[in-house]
């Protein structure tokens, strides 16, 4: 049911790239408990003229590498999930990419479950 676009600055390899996708895919797996194959995601590189964003914002330091992380899912997950995942892919992002955790913005997009096909024309979770 996640929906996940990552846009981040043009260059990267596409390991990196894969693996950044690897860890929002597992820490929905982990933390959100998102189904075992339910991975759709857009990984988009961008000129770094395309991205426009504040120096810095609450307290956070961007970087030319900051990433965009935007999910969409069924609504209904606790704060506490929320930001646990959050915190999960952060760490992750540190531990395998080497990157900063300023450098990460992360949006959640709450939708009903009826508003999802996932092919033929049936709203699969619609009940």
């Amino acid at each position: 049911m996640p929906f996940v676009r990552i846009d981040l600055k043009r260059g990267k390899s596409a390991e990196y790239r894969k693996t950044l996708g690897e860890i929002v895919y597992k820490a929905m797996l982990d933390v959100i408990n998102v189904p075992q194959n339910d991975k759709f995601q857009i990984i988009t590189e961008h000129d770094r003229g395309d991205l426009n964003y504040a120096e810095n914002y609450l307290g956070n330091t961007y970087s030319d590498d900051l990433i965009f992380i935007q999910i969409t899912l069924n609504a209904g997950r606790s704060v506490e999930m929320k930001e646990g995942f959050y915190k999960r892919i952060v760490d992750d992002f540190q531990s395998q990419l080497q990157g900063r955790p300023d450098d990460i913005f992360i949006s959640l997009v709450e939708v009903a479950k009826e508003n999802w096909s996932f092919g033929n024309g049936i709203a699969q979770y619609a009940s």
